[in-house]
């Protein structure tokens, strides 16, 4: 088996990165691998499958800016491993397409320790009993808008929570505390009813976020967890990454800025954190 979890050195600063294989067949193997190892019921939901999890992003980054190398894995992947890595893929690539202009500064923003994953799964499921929209794509906005609320803060269109609504759709929609993750899944599953989930999905999705290629991502990941409930177990392990004019940084559990810094600042008290 190849030694796939073996990572860089970490510190506070530079937290552990997964370590890529650099050729096909290996990359190939470290995809078997992850998602077999997602999909192991026999697997506990523990810290070895965060680190499963944060590999299984990594690949998927490194596979959507590489289309040649994408294409030859997934020729020699196995049928179903392939059709999983392709929706991942295929996701992925639609919610990185969704940002604009690469930043000039770090967030001002904090990141934390995710709720439980057991946890987070009875608030989506409640969700679904309350308003008939799926838990799964309920746990699919979770993770695309704030990586199943680690990301705490504003975005730049002013949105909060680990929902991220922007305070006059909270007003509408929101009931108890913007930042519980309780409270926000019942707002965003009382949105999507509202626009037509769970009969019109698609279109209950573009109203959350106005974009095709949101509505391509969270329906992409919602339906590999709805094939496989197991695979949420993946999506969980996600950290924060971050599109700079000096690259695409990791901002780990940890990271804490009150204010908005340049990155290129940023990047020189610690040079190993950045690209």
């Amino acid at each position: 088996m190849l030694a796939v979890l073996i990572c860089l050195s970490a510190s506070a600063l530079t937290p552990a990165v997964p370590v890529l294989a650099q050729n096909l067949d290996d990359i190939a193997a470290q995809v078997i691998l992850v998602e077999q190892t997602l999909r192991d019921p026999a697997l506990p939901s523990d810290a070895v499958l965060l680190t499963y999890g944060h590999l299984q992003q990594v690949l998927y980054r490194a596979l959507v800016h590489d289309t040649e190398t994408a294409a030859a894995v997934l020729a020699v992947l196995p049928e179903d491993v392939a059709a999983i890595a392709q929706t991942n893929i295929d996701a992925t690539r639609a919610i990185m397409g969704t940002v604009g202009k690469k930043r000039v500064t770090v967030p001002a923003w904090s990141i934390v320790q995710p709720a439980e994953p057991d946890a987070l799964v009875t608030h989506y499921k409640a969700a679904e009993m309350e308003y008939g929209v799926p838990w799964e794509i309920l746990a699919s906005i979770h993770l695309v808008e704030t990586r199943m609320g680690r990301l705490r803060g504003v975005s730049t269109a002013g949105a909060a929570g680990p929902m991220q609504f922007i305070p006059a759709t909270w007003a509408r929609f929101g009931e108890g505390n913007i930042e519980d993750n309780r409270d926000a899944i019942m707002a965003a599953a009382r949105h999507l009813s509202h626009h037509g989930a769970p009969s019109n999905t698609a279109k209950a999705l573009w109203h959350y976020n106005p974009t095709d290629r949101y509505v391509t991502a969270v329906q992409g990941y919602a339906s590999l967890i709805e094939d496989d409930p197991l695979a949420f177990r993946g999506y969980y392990g996600w950290e924060v990454y971050y599109q700079t004019i000096a690259g695409t940084v990791l901002l780990p559990v940890g990271y804490a800025e009150a204010a908005p810094i340049p990155v290129r600042q940023w990047c020189a008290a610690e040079p190993t954190r950045c690209p």
